[in-house]
């Protein structure tokens, strides 16, 4: 049991989790020389890859003198806080990733006080030295303040650091001595964390993941904690709720490299893979068939937010999705559910609307985006926080926001955050930039990113992490702008584009289809306007003088997923196809829209 070490790899968003994997892969010659393997391996669904972030947790498993390191690589968004919970019980160790230059940020925070809640080992790794202007010995100092903050046992307060660029692929014990390869960290790993932890008795395996494949159903992964598995053995589930199902494991798979690998048993202290046993969620325990005992489940965060997901019935239904019933996308948000800890589903008064709960914005905008590719219609409301009452107060969900942007924009950046009923609470400069650091209700940061990227130009980074409830903080304006609504079904005509430029900012290219109640622009003043842009320019046989100039049409805003959730208002929704992504009225005729004023 001495050759097993279990460690997952925490961090702040883009402080080089996936990067620093790749490159212990790399020195295990888990691949051959001549494979060209590309960077960021392990995130390999398209939606990571195009976004440059991790979205699931993902285990691999490399060989190193002898002891196999099973390496646990998982996501650095606050959103996606239910995979770093969910994973945290497989590992005995964390290796929490510093920049060298950032220094710990919030989400730094928030995976570290997880991780020593667990009582695991951290080893930190002082990431991206080779970086100007970096302070590698002060960020040292800074993590050991945050441990001790965060109220660290002693033999966690004495970690061991090593300093290095993953990008350039070396580590080592000082950031001025410059290595080749990456084996410090290694070796740092094997020394400090500690062998999984074995006592006697019969078998227990919490199931802290799942996988699934068309050929063998649903896969349980997990970390056996005591005892032996072997194939073919009668196992009990037991379940959250205490019910207990006699089960028999099929297949047992180890982790190898990126792949797994069929084994007739597995001992205490591996995370392995089972095949064979139905009916299991995230959560339950593997035990044993004559006396189990089920270990303690995962707890995960209440999620913070929620949005309502209906079917599309806009007029251009069904027109490019191949899933548009109610029953397709509850199916779908059913087994979501299995895997996605920290969301939850809720029934509403009607059947074709689900209302949807989870981290973040961005945590819903990824399960929409990927619904959106499987081929899938859907329509979404505007993302609401979850009110609570809380000895008879009413109160909302409060967050810190670290804000990073160029020193002369500073001031913008306050402005907006206190429209919001956001309160400042540091500011600091680092070179020429300014970290400040807020405590703001969540529903002031749905649509904050938008008006500072354009304050700032772009320049602004933003990270938030839940720190609770408090007291209801009053109302918060939304947009001061109202929506151009088309009038008509039909084609958007240059033309009448043209002529009613004066009137706001367009949402729509020239000659894209669009039908009545759908919101093409943002109107320049407060109110809602209709407008009408299928209309052509009247052909008549006389000529008339200056008539024929040509049409400048600036071209139209397009949103991403993100922003169109944000940028909507309550009347509203965001519908979501395979190819296009419309903002509508709820109510799409006139007539409808004043008579059930929302």
């Amino acid at each position: 049991m001495e050759s097993i070490r279990n460690i997952a790899i925490i961090a702040h968003v883009d402080h080089g989790k996936t990067t620093l994997v790749d490159k212990i892969m790399y020195h295990c010659q888990l691949f051959r020389d001549n494979e060209n393997t590309g960077d960021l391996i392990l995130d390999n669904n398209d939606l990571e890859r195009e976004r440059g972030i991790t979205i699931t947790s993902k285990n691999v498993s490399v060989v190193y003198k002898g002891t196999k390191i099973n390496i646990i690589d998982t996501p650095g968004h606050a959103d996606f806080g239910g995979e770093v919970e969910r994973v945290l019980n497989m590992a005995d160790g964390v290796c929490l990733l510093v920049d060298a230059f950032e220094g710990p940020m919030p989400q730094t925070r928030f995976v570290l006080q997880k991780a020593l809640d667990l009582g695991l080992k951290p080893c930190v790794v002082i990431n991206k030295v080779d970086k100007e202007n970096c302070t590698p010995e002060e960020v040292h100092e800074k993590v050991f303040d945050l441990m001790f903050e965060l109220g660290a046992e002693e033999w966690q307060l004495d970690f061991p650091t090593v300093y290095g660029s993953a990008k350039n692929n070396w580590m080592s014990d000082h950031w001025e001595n410059v290595t080749d390869n990456v084996e410090a960290l290694l070796d740092m790993v094997i020394e400090n964390v500690p062998a999984p932890k074995v006592s006697e008795g019969t078998p227990q395996m919490l199931i802290t993941s799942l996988d699934f494949s068309a050929f063998t159903g649903r896969i349980a992964i997990g970390r056996l904690e005591r005892g032996v598995l072997k194939e073919g053995m009668p196992i009990s589930l037991c379940k959250r709720d205490g019910v207990i199902i006699k089960s028999r494991i099929k297949e047992l798979h180890t982790f190898e490299g990126l792949g797994r690998k069929k084994v007739q048993e597995v001992i205490a202290g591996d995370i392995c893979a089972i095949i064979g046993v139905e009916g299991f969620e995230i959560g339950d325990t593997i035990a044993d068939f004559e006396n189990p005992e089920a270990l303690q489940t995962i707890a995960i965060d209440e999620p913070t937010m929620s949005m309502l997901f209906t079917i599309n019935d806009s007029p251009f239904f069904g027109k490019e999705g191949k899933f548009v019933t109610s029953r397709h996308i509850r199916d779908r948000l059913t087994k979501e559910l299995e895997k996605n800890l920290a969301m939850k589903l809720g029934e509403t008064d009607s059947a074709d609307k689900f209302m949807v709960f989870g981290r973040g914005v961005l945590h819903l905008s990824v399960l929409i985006e990927t619904m959106r590719r499987e081929g899938y219609e859907l329509q979404i409301g505007q993302p609401q926080v979850i009110i609570k009452e809380i000895d008879g107060k009413k109160c909302e969900p409060i967050e810190e926001l670290t804000i990073d942007l160029p020193e002369t924009l500073s001031g913008r950046a306050v402005e907006f955050v206190t429209m919001r009923k956001g309160e400042m609470l540091s500011m600091e400069t680092k070179g020429d930039r300014m970290i400040v650091k807020f405590n703001i209700p969540s529903r002031g940061i749905i649509g904050l990113r938008n008006q500072l990227l354009t304050a700032t130009a772009g320049e602004a980074i933003m990270a938030h992490r839940f720190i609770g409830y408090e007291p209801y903080k009053g109302e918060i304006a939304g947009r001061n702008k109202g929506s151009l609504i088309s009038m008509e079904k039909g084609k958007a005509i240059p033309y009448s584009i043209d002529k009613l430029q004066d009137r706001g900012k367009f949402f729509v290219e020239p000659n894209a289809e669009i039908y009545e109640g759908q919101v093409i622009g943002e109107n320049s003043r407060g109110d809602d306007m209709c407008v009408n842009v299928t209309k052509e320019k009247k052909q008549s046989n006389v000529r008339s003088s200056g008539n024929d100039e040509k049409a400048r049409i600036i071209p139209p805003i397009i949103f991403s997923l993100e922003e169109a959730l944000e940028y909507i208002q309550k009347d509203e929704y965001v519908e979501v196809t395979p190819k296009s992504i419309r903002l509508r009225k709820i109510y799409l005729t006139e007539t409808d829209r004043k008579r059930f004023k929302i």
